[in-house]
């Protein structure tokens, strides 16, 4: 169900109608090390365990042996030089079980960065080498600004 305002269906006009849920998943990374078939999700605090295993088995057709949820206190923040107390929001956290044969490793984003690293260090050597060569180019050139040169 959305609370979303949408317009007025008058007569004639298209229907401009779009079902937007509520309800939100996001995967997590569990702290402590968890079985394979074990998957950690932080969802809003609407949704109940139906909710979470119909959500999961009809939009991305994963198949969902149990659902277990905890709903975890938000962490006491007292404000720097104001003096009063901020709580952040309490979250909801599913830990949804799939089936023995299958399992869910969580995605290593990083993998690509460490490709990267050494894109990175070779474009720097270049920019080194190039800016020797425009200090060299300058030494002699003391009353010349450095923009003047081609």
């Amino acid at each position: 169900m959305s609370t979303r305002w949408y317009p007025l269906y008058q007569r004639g006009n298209p229907q401009l109608r779009v079902f937007l849920p509520n309800f939100w998943m996001k995967l997590i990374r569990p702290t402590p090390k968890q079985l394979k078939n074990i998957v950690h999700f932080q969802c809003s605090m609407e949704m109940t365990k139906c909710d979470i295993k119909n959500y999961l088995e009809k939009i991305y057709n994963i198949p969902v042996i149990d659902v277990r949820t905890k709903i975890t206190m938000g962490k006491f923040k007292k404000e720097v030089g104001k003096g009063y107390v901020i709580k952040d929001d309490d979250r909801k956290i599913a830990f949804v079980t799939l089936p023995k044969n299958m399992s869910f490793e969580f995605p290593d984003i990083f993998e690509k960065v460490k490709d990267q690293d050494d894109e990175n260090m070779k474009s720097l050597e270049e920019a080194k080498k190039s800016f020797k060569s425009f200090i060299n180019r300058n030494k002699d050139r003391k009353d010349v600004p450095s923009w003047f040169t081609i």
